[in-house]
């Protein structure tokens, strides 16, 4: 165990590291933290599960300088807090990394007592994305929490550990939140950017690599998640990772032979079927977008694969590349088919540019799946509806209706504070997928939770109707011979899908 003599000097070690994405739910419903942009809880059937890329990155960057590493995703688990408190206690780590988020702070918060608990001269680190844990202040209020560590995590907790072990000095660390030798809470601000070649690949065999889902094109099973680059060159205000993980809007990218070497490596190593580019935004540099989809093909993967894109930074001849390599779908954040929203918003997406190629994406044979938020500044319920017709127009295959959520340190919280437009402090409600807690000048909360259940029940039904009219031959022979059952069948259908997307109201 870590022990202390005056801070961190004399006897302290830190061997045994335990990183972990500890569990977050409600009932009926499995919180999503670790891996993903926007934590909140999905309905516990859903089938969606992030990759936890810190964590496993860290990870594997602990256990290749030497340290004893144990990493346990007990949300991609569906494990308790029991047993994964019992798998942390069977390890008896000296050192515990949690990464945390701002909606499931307060549960992280008491994960942090427990631990603390059960191995009190242990140190605890929490990473993630979480703007308030980035104030020396935030120790003073949580006194079982030794380090926090502002924006990307992983080298910062390698220099930790490593001083902790070899009884050095942390006060110089970047990166790092701390108490001094007098117990003071200091910080000593971000840490430079990680340069991608210097982490090795992700420490996936702790993980079941199985049950990662995020597979919008029904792709083969299992679909292993991987990064080409980190970081993105714009700038929407709502988004978290360049503005709490990044801090600004540097894009980093990989060695493309090195991105297929590992997809190879894990298709033979645990199974993968298929791939998916979780990337902030993939397709930026046509030359370069090229030459990975040449390596795909030179190393024969032979896997179909998508990709998280963004729509008018692409064109025609670089479709057909990746498609020759294998693409199979895409992901287009959108947001809002109103070209001001889209400018205010700061994304600046063309969408005369960003419909053309959506189209053609779907023209080719790309399956095309589009990510809209539902209540950015300017929402009205006029450009609600212009976005239902774009959606109904483009005609993607699917399509993912959030809506827009603050986080402390985006710049769309400090407009939102400015304006008197932020309408919850509470953290727990901070969950993009069911609850507004903003307004807009024309649109109270409720009326944007509301927009957001009638375009998501209103895309089931479309899909619904056009399933019915693919196959009507056939659903018309089966009413024939059965009616009543038929009916049943009908009614159910769309008395389930008027509750999709619905307000969820129970507690966090």
């Amino acid at each position: 165990m870590i022990s202390t003599h005056d801070q961190f000097g004399g006897t302290a070690r830190a061997k045994k590291i335990f990183l972990g994405n500890s569990p977050w739910n409600k009932p009926g419903h499995i919180g999503v933290r670790a891996g993903c942009r926007w934590p909140h809880f999905e309905l516990a059937i859903s089938p969606y599960m992030p990759f936890p890329f810190y964590l496993a990155y860290c990870a594997s960057l602990l256990k290749k300088n030497g340290f004893e590493v144990m990493l346990v995703d007990a949300i991609a688990e569906k494990i308790d807090e029991d047993a994964y408190f019992a798998r942390m206690k069977a390890f008896e780590p000296d050192f515990v990394v949690h990464e945390v988020a701002t909606a499931s702070i307060h549960t992280d918060f008491r994960h942090a007592k427990i631990v603390k608990k059960m191995f009190p001269e242990a140190k605890l680190l929490f990473g993630g994305p979480h703007h308030l844990m980035y104030k020396p202040e935030f120790l003073n209020d949580h006194p079982e929490i030794d380090y926090a560590i502002e924006g990307e995590y992983e080298v910062v907790a390698l220099k930790l550990a490593q001083n902790l072990y070899d009884q050095k000095a942390i006060e110089q660390i970047q990166g790092l939140t701390f108490r001094d030798s007098t117990g003071t809470p200091k910080s000593n601000g971000r840490a430079p950017l990680v340069g991608l070649e210097e982490l090795p690949w992700p420490a996936r065999e702790f993980l079941p690599m199985d049950v990662y889902w995020d597979n919008q094109g029904n792709m083969p099973t299992p679909c292993l998640q991987v990064h080409a680059s980190r970081g993105c060159p714009f700038t929407c205000n709502f988004c978290q990772w360049p503005q709490l993980m990044y801090g600004g809007n540097k894009y980093r990218i990989r060695d493309p032979k090195d991105v297929a070497d590992e997809i190879l490596h894990c298709r033979d190593t645990y199974g993968s079927k298929s791939f998916y580019f979780d990337d902030d935004t993939f397709n930026i540099g046509k030359k370069r977008i090229i030459a990975l989809s040449q390596e795909f093909i030179n190393h024969k993967l032979n896997m179909p694969w998508s990709a998280m894109s963004r729509a008018d930074t692409t064109d025609i001849e670089t479709l057909h590349k990746m498609r020759e390599a294998g693409m199979v779908a895409i992901k287009y954040g959108v947001e809002s088919a109103d070209q001001k929203i889209v400018d205010d918003c700061g994304k600046k997406l063309d969408l005369e540019v960003a419909t053309r190629n959506i189209k053609e994406t779907i023209r080719i044979g790309i399956k095309c799946h589009l990510s809209m938020t539902v209540g950015l500044p300017g929402e009205t319920p006029d450009t609600v509806k212009k976005t239902m017709a774009w959606v109904d127009d483009v005609n993607p295959d699917s399509v993912q209706f959030s809506i827009a959520t603050p986080y402390p340190g985006s710049l769309l919280y400090d407009q939102l504070i400015a304006k008197g437009h932020l309408m919850s402090g509470e953290f727990d409600e901070y969950d993009g997928a069911n609850r507004s807690v903003i307004r807009t000048d024309a649109m109270s909360p409720q009326q944007i939770e509301e927009a957001h259940h009638q375009l998501v029940s209103r895309w089931h039904r479309k899909r619904f109707v056009t399933k019915l009219w693919r196959n009507k031959a056939h659903y018309a022979r089966e009413c024939l011979k059965h009616p009543a059952v038929a009916m049943n069948v009908i009614g159910n259908a769309f008395k389930k899908m008027a509750n999709v997307g619905s307000v969820d109201k129970s507690p966090a």
